[in-house]
């Protein structure tokens, strides 16, 4: 195939990575550990560990789970929590002990709970104590034999560890009761792992490091297995992507998406730490009010985030009085940027929202724009290092560029495989090692990714494809709305017409308002046939809409 991308690549990016540069994850990490020991690695709520008390702490949970929980290499532990600083412990210490990180949503049912358990075969997790009221509605039917509770205040410092957890628990009530005997305290548990010694573990390419479930959203929740090697290979290609741009040991990144996402996982978790940066947690990125305000205590250099959340942050009181002027880099992904939010974006904080795509199977980063960008392109950029992109037909003949198909991606970051589903990795994985994405899309001549939409998601009027995006990124340019949703809906004439979900920026904007800004900007099969205002939209725990919930 002719990379035609690699001609547009900023200089000094190369056209492949080396994952061997690393044995393991834990060796990338203790590296970038020991390197960076005195710099500040991950703040919380006031509380800032160095990224030798990291280690520090990560070795002495590696050593509790070894020791006191007897668990051995290859073993699931599961890790359900928000963005807290036990989060990056007990993921560093899993990872030390060559075991299987396993991500929960804290905001799962109990239903959805009892699946990925039972699924991954966890043995083990920490868990989130506002969460600890599921888990026992159903931990009697999944594997997991040892628990271990934390709540958010646990690591910050006296006396606002105790305050915290008294005001959550007691004032607010946010901490339903429970009953998990046996459980232990995490805080406890990094105590008992300090009585005993460590035993490092050989960990190589091929063992996996996570069983990253998919979010759900086409069917039963399925667990990607990520290998040492897809984790490497992913972030070497970010940090080959952003070098350039970027100070090691320097750089201050806002970590609003949730750790146990993809996204936020290999960017911000994992990437970032390697490169010894300060990595701001929050905790509650739908309080906007106090998001904007722990933003105001930090100069900070870059920002991860998807459309939704950045569309809320410049829309909140306040934010457009930060100081931007150490910002470097914002990424957004996870689903669509829309041109007038990051144009925007560019406006109020003089710096350019580089959109990038990937999905939970490829690690997730598989194409990115140029860290140059100076305006939004409207493409999530070109495939990175190593990576080849390819639009294929529904027979799996390579298109041309500019011609709509499906965005297939190899590379060393894809992964294994669904975990003890070989029917469903089947229908996603080629025989010559493409991984289909169900996304619609096209190559430009010089290589530049653009998506059009999920195959599900598409839009049949009349036999014409309508893909939501489209319409939704015009809706959404009114200055009259603060968001919108397009989905299909059937009708007696076309098959399907087009219903858009709108909530508002400006309480007098009408139906017929929108009715006559679609005429003017799109063709007649696409303007939409009926709206709805509503006051929010469903979205996912990362601020994905859900196009699902509203057919």
């Amino acid at each position: 195939m002719d990379k035609v991308w690699l001609k547009n690549y900023d200089q000094g990016i190369p056209e492949e990575i080396d994952p061997n540069e690393y044995s393991s994850i834990a060796d990338l990490l203790n590296k970038s550990f020991d390197k960076f020991a005195d710099k500040d690695s991950y703040s919380c709520m006031g509380t800032t560990l160095t990224y030798r008390e990291l280690k520090t702490a990560s070795l002495k949970f590696a050593s509790y789970l070894q020791n006191d929980l007897g668990l051995e290499k290859g073993s699931r532990v599961a890790l359900m929590m928000p963005n807290i600083l036990q989060y990056p412990i007990a993921l560093f210490g899993i990872l030390q002990a060559g075991m299987v990180a396993v991500n929960v949503n804290p905001l799962y049912t109990a239903r959805e709970l009892e699946h990925q358990l039972k699924d991954s075969g966890a043995e083990a997790i920490i868990i989130f104590a506002n969460s600890a009221h599921v888990l026992e509605k159903v931990i009697s039917n999944t594997p997991v034999k040892h628990v271990m509770v934390t709540q958010i205040g646990d690591l910050l410092k006296f006396p606002k560890n105790y305050l915290v957890n008294f005001v959550l628990k007691y004032v607010k009530k946010m901490v339903p009761s429970y009953s998990l005997p046996g459980s232990i305290n995490f805080v406890d548990a990094l105590a008992n792992g300090d009585f005993q010694k460590f035993t490092p573990v050989e960990v190589g390419h091929e063992d996996t490091a996570f069983l990253q479930y998919t979010g759900g959203t086409t069917g039963v929740s399925k667990g990607a297995v990520l290998t040492h090697k897809n984790i490497i290979s992913n972030l070497l290609q970010a940090r080959a992507w952003i070098k350039n741009f970027i100070t090691e040991g320097g750089e201050t990144i806002i970590t609003p998406l949730p750790l146990y996402h993809i996204f936020s996982l290999t960017a911000n978790c994992l990437c970032f730490s390697s490169i010894g940066a300060t990595n701001v947690l929050i905790t509650n990125p739908r309080d906007f009010k106090g998001f904007v305000n722990e933003l105001s205590k930090w100069n900070f250099t870059a920002i991860t985030g998807v459309n939704t959340l950045f569309n809320a942050l410049l829309n909140e009181p306040g934010f457009s009085d930060l100081d931007f002027s150490h910002l470097k880099l914002t990424l957004g992904g996870g689903m669509a940027v829309q041109r007038s939010v990051a144009e925007k974006w560019k406006d109020v904080t003089g710096a350019p929202l580089i959109e990038a795509y990937g999905l939970t199977e490829t690690s997730p980063a598989a194409c990115m724009n140029p860290m140059t960008l100076k305006e939004f392109s409207g493409t999530v950029g070109l495939p990175i290092s190593s990576t080849i992109v390819s639009i294929k037909d529904d027979d799996g003949n390579d298109l041309a560029h500019g011609e709509d198909g499906e965005i297939c991606i190899k590379g060393p970051q894809v992964m294994q495989g669904y975990y003890n589903r070989p029917e469903e990795t089947d229908k996603v994985m080629t025989s010559d090692g493409y991984f289909r994405t169900g996304d619609i899309g096209h190559m430009s001549p010089d290589g530049y990714v653009k998506i059009v939409d999920r195959k599900k998601d598409m839009i049949l009027v009349s036999g014409f494809n309508v893909y939501p995006n489209e319409v939704e990124d015009v809706v959404s340019s009114h200055p009259g709305v603060f968001e919108s949703a397009a989905v299909g809906v059937p009708d007696d004439k076309s098959g399907e017409a087009i219903k858009v979900y709108v909530v508002k920026q400006d309480d007098g904007l009408s139906v017929d308002d929108l009715k006559s800004y679609c005429t003017e900007n799109l063709t007649g099969y696409k303007r939409p046939k009926h709206f709805e205002f509503r006051p929010d939209l469903p979205k996912s725990n990362v601020g994905k809409i859900l196009r699902k919930d509203l057919r």
